[in-house]
Protein backbone atom coordinates (compact mmCIF):
# COMPACT_ATOMS: atom_id res chain seq x y z
CA UNK A 1 0.00 0.00 0.00
CA UNK A 2 2.35 2.61 -1.32
CA UNK A 3 1.99 6.11 -0.10
CA UNK A 4 3.20 9.59 -1.53
CA UNK A 5 4.17 10.90 1.65
CA UNK A 6 5.06 10.21 5.49
CA UNK A 7 3.76 12.04 8.58
CA UNK A 8 4.99 9.92 11.72
CA UNK A 9 3.41 11.43 14.97
CA UNK A 10 7.02 13.28 15.73
CA UNK A 11 9.09 15.09 12.97
CA UNK A 12 11.92 13.64 14.78
CA UNK A 13 10.81 10.12 14.44
CA UNK A 14 10.07 11.26 10.95
CA UNK A 15 13.99 12.55 10.59
CA UNK A 16 15.65 8.88 12.14
CA UNK A 17 13.04 7.01 9.54
CA UNK A 18 14.47 8.33 6.69
CA UNK A 19 16.00 5.09 4.49
CA UNK A 20 14.60 2.90 7.10
CA UNK A 21 12.89 0.59 4.18
CA UNK A 22 12.39 -2.35 5.75
CA UNK A 23 11.02 -0.59 8.47
CA UNK A 24 8.38 1.24 6.05
CA UNK A 25 7.91 -1.91 4.13
CA UNK A 26 6.45 -3.40 7.42
CA UNK A 27 4.30 -0.76 7.56
CA UNK A 28 2.90 -0.32 4.54
CA UNK A 29 2.00 -4.14 4.37
CA UNK A 30 0.19 -3.87 8.04
CA UNK A 31 -1.44 -0.77 6.28
CA UNK A 32 -2.57 -3.33 3.37
CA UNK A 33 -3.92 -5.52 5.93
CA UNK A 34 -5.76 -3.24 7.96
CA UNK A 35 -7.21 -1.95 5.05
CA UNK A 36 -8.83 -5.00 3.86
CA UNK A 37 -10.53 -5.36 7.63
CA UNK A 38 -11.65 -1.79 7.38
CA UNK A 39 -13.42 -2.80 3.65
CA UNK A 40 -15.38 -5.81 5.58
CA UNK A 41 -16.03 -4.03 8.25
CA UNK A 42 -17.42 -1.09 5.70
CA UNK A 43 -15.53 1.86 7.19
CA UNK A 44 -15.10 4.21 4.67
CA UNK A 45 -11.79 5.49 3.67
CA UNK A 46 -12.64 8.48 2.21
CA UNK A 47 -13.09 9.81 5.93
CA UNK A 48 -10.86 12.22 6.77
CA UNK A 49 -10.82 10.55 10.46
CA UNK A 50 -9.95 7.36 8.78
CA UNK A 51 -8.20 8.15 5.57
CA UNK A 52 -4.75 7.35 7.14
CA UNK A 53 -6.03 4.56 9.76
CA UNK A 54 -4.34 1.95 8.29
CA UNK A 55 -1.02 3.70 8.21
CA UNK A 56 -1.16 4.57 11.86
CA UNK A 57 -2.21 1.18 12.83
CA UNK A 58 1.17 0.22 10.84
CA UNK A 59 3.02 2.42 13.24
CA UNK A 60 1.31 1.12 16.47
CA UNK A 61 1.90 -2.45 16.09
CA UNK A 62 5.61 -2.45 15.17
CA UNK A 63 5.72 0.12 18.16
CA UNK A 64 3.63 -2.33 20.55
CA UNK A 65 5.25 -5.34 19.37
CA UNK A 66 8.61 -4.29 19.48
CA UNK A 67 9.50 -6.94 21.98
CA UNK A 68 9.28 -9.36 18.98
CA UNK A 69 12.95 -8.22 18.11
CA UNK A 70 15.27 -10.64 19.82
CA UNK A 71 17.84 -7.65 19.79
CA UNK A 72 15.60 -5.01 21.86
CA UNK A 73 15.86 -7.37 24.91
CA UNK A 74 17.44 -5.14 27.56
CA UNK A 75 21.30 -5.48 28.44
CA UNK A 76 20.93 -7.09 31.91
CA UNK A 77 23.89 -5.75 34.13
CA UNK A 78 25.07 -7.94 37.35
CA UNK A 79 27.65 -6.76 39.67
CA UNK A 80 29.30 -8.78 42.02
CA UNK A 81 27.46 -9.02 45.61
CA UNK A 82 30.60 -7.66 47.43
CA UNK A 83 28.48 -7.46 50.62
CA UNK A 84 27.19 -10.82 50.74
CA UNK A 85 23.36 -9.49 50.89
CA UNK A 86 21.59 -12.01 51.39
CA UNK A 87 17.75 -10.79 52.06
CA UNK A 88 15.13 -10.04 49.88
CA UNK A 89 15.11 -7.01 47.08
CA UNK A 90 11.81 -6.28 46.00
CA UNK A 91 10.78 -3.88 43.16
CA UNK A 92 6.71 -3.54 43.04
CA UNK A 93 4.23 -1.96 41.41
CA UNK A 94 5.39 -1.91 37.62
CA UNK A 95 3.14 -0.77 35.00
CA UNK A 96 2.96 -2.59 31.87
CA UNK A 97 0.84 -3.26 29.02
CA UNK A 98 0.40 -5.63 26.91
CA UNK A 99 -1.63 -7.24 24.19
CA UNK A 100 -3.93 -10.51 24.56
CA UNK A 101 -2.79 -13.32 22.38
CA UNK A 102 -6.64 -14.70 21.79
CA UNK A 103 -7.82 -11.40 20.80
CA UNK A 104 -5.12 -9.04 20.04
CA UNK A 105 -6.57 -6.48 22.56
CA UNK A 106 -4.84 -4.88 25.73
CA UNK A 107 -4.30 -6.15 29.06
CA UNK A 108 -2.49 -4.18 31.59
CA UNK A 109 -1.78 -3.99 35.42
CA UNK A 110 1.06 -4.41 37.50
CA UNK A 111 4.05 -6.57 38.48
CA UNK A 112 5.45 -7.17 41.54
CA UNK A 113 9.18 -8.87 41.71
CA UNK A 114 11.47 -10.13 44.40
CA UNK A 115 15.03 -12.14 44.48
CA UNK A 116 17.63 -13.22 47.09
CA UNK A 117 20.96 -12.54 45.77
CA UNK A 118 23.76 -15.09 45.71
CA UNK A 119 27.17 -14.41 43.90
CA UNK A 120 25.25 -11.62 41.84
CA UNK A 121 23.31 -8.39 42.51
CA UNK A 122 21.08 -6.51 39.22
CA UNK A 123 20.93 -2.68 38.66
CA UNK A 124 17.16 -1.96 39.78
CA UNK A 125 16.28 -0.40 36.92
CA UNK A 126 16.86 -3.36 34.65
CA UNK A 127 14.12 -5.65 36.23
CA UNK A 128 11.39 -2.92 35.07
CA UNK A 129 12.94 -3.32 31.02
CA UNK A 130 12.60 -6.84 31.21
CA UNK A 131 8.90 -6.90 32.23
CA UNK A 132 8.84 -4.26 29.04
CA UNK A 133 10.42 -6.23 26.82
CA UNK A 134 8.24 -8.87 27.21
CA UNK A 135 4.98 -7.24 27.55
CA UNK A 136 5.58 -5.74 23.94
CA UNK A 137 4.61 -8.35 22.04
CA UNK A 138 0.80 -10.73 21.48
CA UNK A 139 1.17 -12.58 25.41
CA UNK A 140 -0.60 -14.35 27.57
CA UNK A 141 -0.76 -13.29 31.25
CA UNK A 142 0.89 -16.59 31.97
CA UNK A 143 3.85 -16.88 29.61
CA UNK A 144 4.59 -13.28 30.49
CA UNK A 145 4.89 -14.01 34.35
CA UNK A 146 7.33 -17.36 33.30
CA UNK A 147 9.35 -15.25 30.78
CA UNK A 148 10.29 -12.80 33.40
CA UNK A 149 11.24 -14.90 35.93
CA UNK A 150 12.77 -17.59 33.47
CA UNK A 151 15.00 -14.27 32.80
CA UNK A 152 16.04 -13.15 35.88
CA UNK A 153 17.13 -16.69 36.90
CA UNK A 154 19.43 -17.05 34.09
CA UNK A 155 21.46 -14.13 34.36
CA UNK A 156 21.57 -13.94 38.00
CA UNK A 157 21.54 -16.90 39.47
CA UNK A 158 19.85 -15.83 43.14
CA UNK A 159 18.49 -18.19 45.88
CA UNK A 160 15.27 -17.65 44.33
CA UNK A 161 12.99 -15.60 42.94
CA UNK A 162 9.55 -14.82 42.54
CA UNK A 163 7.02 -12.83 40.06
CA UNK A 164 3.48 -11.91 40.75
CA UNK A 165 1.22 -10.56 38.07
CA UNK A 166 -2.24 -8.33 38.43
CA UNK A 167 -3.82 -7.27 35.26
CA UNK A 168 -7.06 -6.23 34.23
CA UNK A 169 -7.89 -7.87 30.82
CA UNK A 170 -9.86 -5.96 27.78
CA UNK A 171 -10.88 -9.32 26.40
CA UNK A 172 -13.36 -10.01 29.62
CA UNK A 173 -14.34 -6.67 29.80
CA UNK A 174 -15.00 -5.20 26.41
CA UNK A 175 -16.56 -8.47 25.14
CA UNK A 176 -17.34 -12.16 26.50
CA UNK A 177 -18.61 -12.09 29.85
CA UNK A 178 -18.21 -8.07 29.71
CA UNK A 179 -17.26 -7.81 33.68
CA UNK A 180 -15.55 -4.67 34.23
CA UNK A 181 -12.88 -4.17 36.87
CA UNK A 182 -12.04 -7.50 37.31
CA UNK A 183 -8.11 -8.38 38.09
CA UNK A 184 -6.36 -11.96 37.15
CA UNK A 185 -3.10 -12.72 38.99
CA UNK A 186 -0.32 -15.18 38.15
CA UNK A 187 2.98 -15.52 39.98
CA UNK A 188 5.97 -17.93 39.30
CA UNK A 189 8.18 -19.11 41.73
CA UNK A 190 11.89 -20.50 41.65
CA UNK A 191 14.29 -21.74 44.67
CA UNK A 192 13.98 -20.66 47.90
CA UNK A 193 10.69 -19.08 47.53
CA UNK A 194 9.14 -22.22 47.72
CA UNK A 195 9.72 -22.41 51.00
CA UNK A 196 6.15 -21.05 52.66
CA UNK A 197 8.14 -19.03 55.20
CA UNK A 198 10.15 -17.10 52.86
CA UNK A 199 7.16 -16.59 50.13
CA UNK A 200 4.70 -15.53 52.98
CA UNK A 201 7.69 -12.44 53.71
CA UNK A 202 7.23 -11.26 50.30
CA UNK A 203 3.82 -11.11 50.14
CA UNK A 204 3.45 -9.92 54.07
CA UNK A 205 5.61 -6.76 52.48
CA UNK A 206 3.23 -6.43 49.16
CA UNK A 207 0.58 -6.03 52.02
CA UNK A 208 2.41 -3.81 54.17
CA UNK A 209 3.39 -1.88 51.45
CA UNK A 210 -0.02 -1.33 50.13
CA UNK A 211 -1.57 -0.26 53.45
CA UNK A 212 1.27 1.93 54.11
CA UNK A 213 0.32 4.07 50.68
Amino acid sequence: MARSRREPDDPDDRQRSRGQKAYWAKVDQIAGYFSQIMDVLGLPREDPHLKDTPDRVGRMYLEIFRGLEEEREPVFTTFPNAEKYSNMVIVKDIEFYSVCAHHMIPFFGRAHIAYIPDQRIVGLSKIPRVVDFYAHRPQLQERLTEQIIDLLVEKLEPQGAIVVMEARHLCMEMRGVEKPGAYTTTSAIRGCFEDKVVREEFLDLLIKDSKDR
